[in-house]
């Protein structure tokens, strides 16, 4: 059978929130078949859990924010876009702070943690969620609308347009698209940075947003340009990076997926709308598993190989 993964070994990094600008301690922990990846806040008096499910998001600015109660965790779609790239089902995150540390603004390092720590099959089956009928949710009218969808597909693609008015994006690719039959998540999508802009920092930090940004974690760019000395990583890292995010806003389904996701300007709403969408209509998909990795399209397993 084609089986679940965890990691081997437990491994630990620090790093600072992108918004709240806090110190935290994240580590890494193996998990048995079947937990899921699952969030805890171990800086409270009680240890507090936030499986990463689509219906715990409560709050979408410039982040996915898990909730339970009045316990958040902030900005865990990078991490979650690394999961979901290494192809990895079960695993504890722990966090001694709100927010997932940025790190670099991509999700580089995470990839190269998780793969520190030993990536290891489990006994139990991988289980996909397949789509069958396309599903959207769409915002807006005309040149505003902003759409998100999954549509049928045997394997797992991305295609994604973006429409900033900034000279240095506009000099770049405002579309890419991405099938992991022929493309590599950690070549060509883990290292894509977050972005931001100059003359927007102090009103996001009015708003307790973005108090921990910089040029060593993000792309930043004032008017007319790049900020950041080193440039880009990619000539398309701006919709590399909502492709990232987007992979990251999907894993929160609770399920890799068998489907093509198609989308215009969405960003982190939309996503999650689209994810609650899809698990509320049970006719657009279904649960499968496969007897080996022979049978699985070639999409689905191009990052799940052990190394």
């Amino acid at each position: 059978m084609f089986r679940q993964r965890s990691i081997q070994n437990i491994v630990r990094t620090t790093g600072v929130g992108l918004h709240s600008g806090r110190r935290v301690e994240l580590t890494l922990r193996p998990a048995a078949p079947d937990t899921g990846i699952v969030f805890h806040r171990v800086d409270l008096p009680e240890m507090v859990d936030l499986p990463a499910v689509a219906h715990g998001v409560s709050d979408t600015r410039l982040a996915s924010v898990l909730s339970q109660g009045k316990v958040r965790v902030s900005t865990v779609e990078h991490l979650m876009s690394a999961l979901a790239g290494l192809g990895i089902d079960n695993i504890h995150v722990d966090l001694t702070a709100e927010e997932v540390p940025i790190m670099d603004g991509s999700a580089g390092t995470f990839v190269y943690l998780l793969r520190s720590a030993g990536i290891v099959e489990q006994n139990a089956p991988k289980k996909f969620l397949r789509i069958l009928e396309t599903v959207e949710v769409r915002e807006g009218e005309g040149d505003r609308a902003k759409w998100a969808r999954l549509e049928p597909h045997d394997g797992f693609a991305l295609s994604f347009s973006i429409d900033f008015h900034h000279p240095a994006i506009s000099a770049t690719s405002n579309f890419a698209e991405i099938d992991f039959a022929t493309h590599s998540y950690t070549r060509e999508i883990a290292r894509a940075r977050t972005f931001g802009f100059v003359n927007e920092v102090e009103a996001l930090r009015s708003a307790g947003l973005a108090r921990g940004g910089s040029l060593d974690n993000a792309i930043v760019m004032d008017e007319y340009r790049v900020l950041n000395n080193d440039g880009l990583r990619y000539d398309d890292e701006f919709v590399k990076h909502k492709i990232l995010d987007a992979i990251g806003d999907l894993y929160l389904i609770g399920k890799p997926l068998v489907a093509r996701y198609v989308a215009c300007k969405s960003g982190h709403a939309l996503n999650n709308q689209l994810a609650r969408a899809v698990l509320e209509r049970q006719s657009a998909w279904e649960i499968v598993t496969y007897e080996d990795a022979a049978s699985v399209p070639k999409a689905l397993r191009n990052e799940w190989q052990l190394a």
